[in-house]
């Protein structure tokens, strides 16, 4: 089933019934592909709240699950991580009905840092300050013990699983979308490092996923696909961003020793066989890459060529 328009009268209805406020008509915000997020203001008090909620039409599941988001972001509340709280859930009548949950506003500017024209990079100190924040949070959320939040019975992600979900995603390519990954996948399951305990992994820890306010970080956001996993797949994930070979880091960027340093100081632990997550990601990020133009393909949307550029990311 396809997804449906959201009739946003309608939600703003919900939203009010679920606050059990008054709430001004929701505003959407911008980015987001597995969900739709809004903003209003409770008439009473002023204050500005968030509702994030799965299009309509669609199964609730994995990353448009929002339940489950609200689920990560409420076992963090009162935790050294900072998250905006959450208000209030609906779970609706799927797929017509979607559920969705209300949390607080949170201030702060949203942007990759790596992705930025040079004209919008905000100032070194501002750039610096925020990767490093980033990284000191990543290690308070690795920190924490996952029998100590609340997750719902979520089960724990073997690094195997992890290589063959990726392996499994290219596997589903056409041919020149995985020209060159042949035996990656398996190089990778024959190596596989000893796992760290499970750890509560965001999944897409970068700045792109953060608030920040001049140089500090205020909030992570953007739980949508978490899991309990080994820790390194985070700062792997985290990394590449910073070491790409393809981008000028902007100035004021850490070097990678520091934001490992910073990382490992906050995660109270010593990190190794780091270079075999770094090939993990740089492979998921192949496969994610392949995946999504297979789908546009498909839909018979316009695709840039397949850039051969990205053999880097199968060279570790």
């Amino acid at each position: 089933m396809p997804a449906l328009p959201l009739d946003e009268s309608d939600f703003t209805a919900r939203v009010a019934a679920a606050l059990g406020r008054e709430v001004t008509p929701v505003s959407a915000l911008t980015g987001g592909a597995s969900s739709l997020t809004y903003w209003a203001t409770i008439v009473e008090s002023g204050e500005k709240v968030v509702a994030k909620v799965c299009p309509p039409g669609l199964t609730p599941t994995r990353n448009r699950d929002m339940l489950r988001q609200a689920r990560a972001q409420r076992a963090l509340q009162g935790s050294a991580v900072p998250v905006p709280a959450v208000l209030a859930e609906d779970a609706g009548e799927p797929p017509e009905v979607p559920p969705f949950f209300v949390m607080e506003y949170a201030p702060g500017e949203c942007v990759e840092l790596s992705f930025l024209p040079p004209d919008a990079v905000p100032a070194p100190e501002q750039v610096r300050g925020r990767q490093l924040d980033t990284a000191r949070f990543m290690g308070e959320l690795h920190q924490i013990d996952v029998a100590d939040l609340d997750l719902g019975g979520e089960s724990e992600s073997t690094l195997a699983q992890e290589v063959q979900r990726w392996t499994d995603s290219l596997d589903a390519c056409d041919e020149d979308l995985r020209a060159g990954s042949e035996d990656v996948g398996e190089r990778l399951l024959a190596t596989i490092p000893d796992a760290l305990p499970g750890r509560l992994l965001h999944g897409d820890f970068r700045t792109g996923n953060v608030l920040a306010d001049e140089d500090r970080v205020t909030s992570v956001i953007d739980w949508e696909i978490w899991s309990i996993g080994d820790p390194r797949v985070d700062l792997g994930w985290f990394l590449i961003f910073v070491e790409d070979p393809r981008r000028t880091p902007p100035a004021g960027t850490p070097s990678v020793d520091e934001l490992l340093e910073t990382y490992q100081r906050s995660a109270g632990m010593e990190v190794t066989d780091l270079d075999w997550f770094r090939a993990l990601v740089r492979y998921k990020q192949f496969s994610a890459g392949a995946f999504i133009t297979r789908n546009a393909r498909r839909r018979g949307a316009p695709v840039q060529p397949v850039d051969n550029s990205d053999d880097w990311l199968l060279s570790s």
